[in-house]
């Protein structure tokens, strides 16, 4: 399913678009959890600052 949304974010539009993953500690539990979010390319790096 991964690939398919990869693949349609290849396709007109999309193209201003990056998947990003980001390991994110919880504060109870201290595990890591991964936050996934389709943000513009230009914002990318704001994303990983936060």
């Amino acid at each position: 399913m991964a690939k398919k949304a990869v693949a349609s974010l290849q396709k007109g539009a999309g193209k201003g678009y990056a998947k990003v993953i980001k390991m994110v500690k919880s504060e109870k539990s201290g595990a890591y959890t991964f936050s996934e979010s389709i943000v513009p390319n230009e914002e990318v790096k704001d994303y990983f600052k936060k």
